[in-house]
């Protein structure tokens, strides 16, 4: 019977269904090209996590929505608020100081993470959405008028397409989508012709959420600035900054945008990192606090980077736990969080391959996608799938990913999407595949 969003069978009193043995690697890998194991240990990751510690069936495969915390990002939450808790910059008072340096140590130990030079052109933000949505305001209501075209691409998640989208019906500009190829890549000889004299926005992502697909940001800027020499490049880094091994300033990006939640840190805090031109002529994006220099009878001035566009108390407490994230991930090695997740991916591609009825999405090569891999499942709806694989324990993202652009151009109204990251082993890619074979049994596919 066809799965359409009814509800799931109870579960049989029998064991669920043998995982298959790996298929011979489809043209994804091979055993040959699959990598070293590296010298992460999953195992031991683990328990750095309580959440994952205290509940051995958990099989957690949803990091690309929000990654669990380690235990010292926790820890340094609650130090901070233990210890050095008040509002920061105007205090005239030792308590307050300290609130300041620990604000100020977090930023600088986020920009040494993402290889920022200019300390003060990563403002805070409560993460990816509102960091670009700063830039599609700030920026893009004084730059882009009448007649203008912003360039997007079909990958992108909606907070990398709405506020543009909103921003050309507003400025009477145009909105441009750049297609895809069939393998879920950026098609840049489109681009190529979508790029011209008019084009004041080129916004695209590192790494797409929905297809894992990792795009060459360093290559795309280098043809905006060759064939739109009046456009800002703009990215979404939200699945890049916990994966990859990201240096800002070599991408040669205006913008870049990310989230603290994906990467091991707290929700409620990401950034923006912006060129300090741009970022010193944009106006303010809020008003109010410590954003102000002086506010006189008619007129304000404003306070210097980055405090012109972090308006209100800070998120002190987050940022430094954010920071203790990225101590973490740097205490593993970002080219190690790759290369193991690199190994997953391999690993659960082959794995899928061998399950009649399973469709993936994306890249076939591994060095261009990243620890996202989204499947459907030929007869079973993914929210049906997902709530299956829930009785199990494991988790998964079930929908359209905040990229329905991208799924009407997929013809499917939505796919699971499973997402691996440090604390993850094949123990839950065998779990993913148990699962995957149960829900099939459940629904005579």
């Amino acid at each position: 019977m066809k799965s359409q969003r009814k509800s799931v069978p109870p579960p049989p009193a029998a064991p669920a269904a043998t995982v298959p043995q790996a298929a011979p690697p489809a043209a994804t890998t091979s055993r040959e090209t699959m990598p070293r194991t590296p010298r992460i240990e999953p195992k031991t990751h683990r328990s750095d996590f309580p959440i994952l510690a205290t509940r051995q069936d958990l099989h957690y495969l949803d990091s690309a929505a929000t990654s669990q915390k380690p235990k010292v990002v926790l820890d340094a939450i609650r130090a901070y608020y233990e210890n050095d808790n008040a509002n920061p910059h105007r205090g005239a008072y030792d308590l307050s100081a300290r609130a300041t340096q620990k604000y100020l140590d977090a930023r600088e130990r986020v920009a040494d993470f993402l290889g920022v030079i200019d300390t003060p052109t990563l403002i805070f933000t409560r993460g990816t959405t509102e960091a670009l949505n700063l830039v599609a305001t700030a920026w893009g209501r004084t730059h882009v008028r009448k007649g203008d075209e912003i360039v997007v691409t079909a990958m992108e998640h909606h907070a990398n397409f709405v506020p543009w989208q909103q921003l050309a019906i507003q400025a009477h500009a145009k909105l441009r989508i750049c297609e895809l190829t069939p393998d879920g890549r950026i098609d840049v000889g489109m681009l190529t012709k979508l790029l011209g004299s008019k084009t004041k926005v080129v916004a695209f992502s590192h790494v797409s959420n929905a297809l894992g697909t990792i795009n060459p940001v360093a290559d795309i800027v280098e043809l905006v600035r060759t064939k739109a020499p009046h456009a800002i490049a703009v990215v979404d880094g939200a699945q890049a900054a916990p994966h990859l091994r990201v240096r800002i300033e070599e991408l040669g990006v205006d913008f870049y945008a990310f989230s603290g939640h994906k990467m091991l840190g707290p929700m409620g805090v990401g950034g923006l990192v912006g060129r300090r031109a741009l970022l010193e002529e944009m106006p303010p994006y809020q008003m109010g606090g410590d954003m102000i220099e002086f506010v006189g009878d008619d007129r304000t001035t404003w306070n210097v980077l980055p405090h012109k566009f972090e308006a209100g108390t800070p998120n002190v407490a987050d940022a430094v736990g954010l920071a203790a994230a990225c101590d973490y991930l740097d205490g593993i090695g970002m080219d190690q969080v790759r290369a193991h997740e690199v190994q997953l991916v391999a690993n659960m591609l082959v794995r899928l391959a061998a399950v009649n009825g399973v469709r993936t999405y994306g890249p076939a090569d591994l060095e261009s996608r990243s620890g996202v891999v989204s499947f459907t499942v030929d007869g079973i709806h993914p929210h049906d799938l997902s709530t299956v694989l829930d009785q199990a324990g494991v988790c998964i993202r079930a929908g359209h990913h905040c990229a329905q652009p991208l799924m009407r151009r997929l013809d499917v109204p939505a796919t699971a999407r499973a997402s691996v990251y440090v604390y993850n082993d094949t123990s839950d890619v065998d779990a993913l595949i148990a699962g995957i074979e149960r829900a099939k049994a459940l629904f005579g596919t």
